[in-house]
C-alpha cells in the first residue's frame, strides 16, 4: 500500500472536489437508517450492497470493456471488498450499542489515520498551509469529541467495533486509491461490492439475525444514499487527492452526523460540537489552497 499516493495529474476534474465533499455530508444518512432498518445490523449492511450491486455492475460495464483489471488489481479489488465487509459488519453492529454521534467519530477516526499514513509511511512533507490545515482539523476533530463523546460503560462495545471499523476502513480506502491509478471509479466499486456481499451475508447467518424486511424503505434509501451515491462519489474523487486531504474531509461525517443525531433522535448537539465542524471546515478550506495556487 506505500505506492497509494495519488499520481499527479495535470488535470484535476473540477467536480472532484465537490464529489469529494458531497459524498462526506452523504454517508453519514447510514447509522441512521441501520436504526430504522427491522433487520440485524449486519443484514443491512448486505442489502445495502446488495440492492445497489445492480446499478453498480450496469455504469461498471463500459470501464471494464475499455480497461480490464489486471492479476495484481484482481488481488487488490478482492482485498479491498474484504475489508469492506469487515467494516461495515463492525460498525453496523456497533451503530446499535451506541449513539450515532460516537459511531461516526470512530468509525471515521480514518480522518486522523489517513494523514498519518501519509506522513509516517509514504513520508510525504507538509506545506506550510497544509500544516495549519492538519492542525485546525486535528483540534476540531478533538473538540468535536470531547463535546460529543458519552463516556459510558454500555457505549464501551459499540465504540470498540466503532474504532475496528474505523482502521478497517483505513485499509480499504488506501487499497481502492492504489487501484484507482488505472481503473475507472464503477468498476472498483463493483467489484469490491460483489465480493463484500456474500461475507456479510454468512455473517448475518451466522449472527441468527433477521436477513427479510418488513419494511424495505430503508433498506433502499441506504443502498442509494451510501452506496450508489455516497461511495460512488468518493470512489470516483479518491484517485485525486492525497491521504491528507481526504483525512480532513472525513472528519466532515461526525460533524454532519451529530445533526443528525440531535434532529432525529434528540441528541445534544453542543456548542463544541459547532466549533469542531467550524474548524474541520475551514481546514478543508485551507488545504485546498496550495493547489490552487
Amino acid at each position: 500500500m506505500a505506492s497509494s499516493t495519488p499520481t499527479a495529474r495535470a488535470h484535476m476534474p473540477k467536480l472532484a472536489f465537490p464529489a469529494l465533499i458531497l459524498a462526506n455530508l452523504i454517508l453519514p444518512l447510514g447509522p441512521v437508517l441501520v436504526r430504522l432498518a427491522d433487520v440485524g445490523p449486519v443484514a443491512a449492511a448486505f442489502w445495502r450492497l446488495t440492492l445497489a450491486l445492480p446499478f453498480l455492475i450496469f455504469l461498471a460495464l463500459p470501464g471494464l470493456r475499455r480497461t480490464a483489471p489486471n492479476l495484481r488489481e484482481w488481488g487488490a479489488l478482492v482485498w479491498s471488498g474484504l475489508f469492506f465487509a469487515a467494516d461495515l459488519a463492525a460498525w453496523h453492529i456497533g451503530i446499535l450499542y451506541t449513539n450515532v454521534t460516537n459511531a461516526t467519530i470512530f468509525g471515521n477516526m480514518s480522518g486522523l489515520m489517513l494523514p498519518i499514513w501519509g506522513l509516517v509511511v509514504l513520508r510525504q512533507r507538509l506545506k506550510r498551509m497544509q500544516a495549519v490545515a492538519l492542525t485546525l482539523a486535528a483540534t476540531g476533530a478533538a473538540v468535536m469529541m470531547g463535546g460529543s463523546y458519552e463516556l459510558s460503560p454500555r457505549y464501551l462495545h459499540g465504540d470498540l467495533l466503532s474504532l475496528l471499523a474505523g482502521a478497517l476502513y483505513t485499509g480499504y480506502l488506501l487499497i481502492v486509491q492504489d487501484v484507482r491509478g488505472r481503473l475507472d471509479s464503477w468498476s472498483v466499486l463493483a467489484i469490491s461490492s460483489a465480493v463484500s456481499a456474500p461475507p456479510l451475508l454468512l455473517c448475518a447467518l451466522w449472527l441468527g439475525e433477521r436477513i427479510m424486511p418488513g419494511d424495505w424503505t430503508p433498506l433502499v434509501v441506504l443502498a442509494l444514499t451510501s452506496q450508489l451515491i455516497g461511495q460512488g462519489l468518493l470512489t470516483y474523487a479518491i484517485g485525486w487527492f492525497t491521504p491528507l486531504v481526504l483525512g480532513l474531509s472525513l472528519l466532515l461525517q461526525p460533524a454532519v452526523s451529530a445533526v443528525l443525531g440531535w434532529m432525529l433522535f434528540g441528541e445534544w448537539l453542543s456548542i463544541t460540537d459547532m466549533v469542531g465542524t467550524m474548524a474541520v471546515a475551514a481546514a478543508l478550506v485551507l488545504v485546498r489552497l496550495p493547489s490552487r495556487a
